[in-house]
């Protein structure tokens, strides 16, 4: 599935992944080649990376090849793993959920050290052994790492190690929800010394245009269903109250949609998120 991407200051693509899924589907890194390679500003994003199928050493060259090919335009989006039983029919080791987590910390700074020009990299833990492998390329910019989390102790971790936060599907986790989750992330930031405004925070959004909301909004929605301006009005919201700054339309690639939605609701929702951040005095 490719998502259109759209944040308060710039427009990119998300690519899902389904690897596990029933249905064929291609690899990240063939469309993410196909969707950075005829454009110049459009950033490519993965929404995510399952980690156990992937060594985090091989991960980290390839997303650096990636950036590279794309003169910087590339972040990666990373999880435990959500499907571990299928991962494993696969090839992946057996974890569990927990296990999953603990590799995923692990995973990190394996990938930063590979792109910061460590010349030999070095890794005792209990799920990724290093002696001494070698990294490179260098990717063109510092690629980011986002880390889709649903549940308390990923919730954490983005808070503490991650510059991102790949929030569930708004079906799964609605904005009540996806509230709490901005709350374990901030405090588990401000545990680490870190400034939770530091984290970009993006959410994963079903729905559609129609000529009327079936219902007025509510933070119990589980997709936006509306006209232009109820799309503005809640995605507003979403950014100004429950903390997201960049929004990803999980629709099928309508170009209608996408054109509609680029031209009716971003510019509004940026202004307006402009204009109330001004007016309290903030740029987060």
């Amino acid at each position: 599935m490719t998502l259109a991407v759209i944040t308060v200051t710039k427009q990119g693509i998300a690519l899902g992944e389904r690897i596990l899924a029933a249905e064929p589907e291609a690899v990240l890194y063939v469309p993410a080649k196909y969707g950075l390679s005829p454009t110049e500003r459009i950033r490519v994003f993965h929404a995510v990376a399952n980690l156990p199928l992937r060594p985090p050493a091989v991960l980290a060259k390839a997303a650096a090849t990636l950036d590279l090919l794309s003169g910087g335009r590339f972040e990666l989006g990373l999880g435990g793993g959500g499907f571990l039983d299928a991962a494993h029919a696969m090839g992946a080791p057996e974890l569990t959920s927990g296990e999953s987590i603990d590799a995923l910390e692990e995973a990190i700074p394996i990938l930063r050290a590979s792109w910061d020009g460590t010349r030999s990299l070095r890794a005792d833990g209990n799920h990724y052994r290093l002696s001494g492998a070698h990294p490179g390329p260098s990717p063109a910019h510092q690629i980011g790492i986002w880390l889709g989390a649903a549940k308390p102790r990923a919730l954490a971790l983005t808070g503490r190690l991650a510059d991102g936060w790949v929030a569930p599907l708004m079906n799964y986790v609605p904005p009540a929800e996806a509230a709490e989750g901005q709350a374990l992330i901030d405090a588990a930031a401000r545990d680490a010394g870190r400034d939770p405004r530091e984290i970009r925070r993006i959410y994963n959004m079903p729905g559609g245009f129609a000529a009327q909301a079936p219902a007025p909004a509510s933070d119990s929605d589980d997709a936006i269903v509306g006209p232009p301006e109820h799309w503005v009005e809640v995605l507003t919201h979403l950014a100004l109250d429950i903390g997201f700054d960049t929004f990803m339309l999980a629709t099928p690639p309508d170009p209608d949609f996408l054109t509609r939605f680029s031209e009716e609701v971003a510019p509004q929702v940026r202004e307006r998120v402009a204009a109330a951040r001004a007016k309290g005095g903030t740029t987060a």
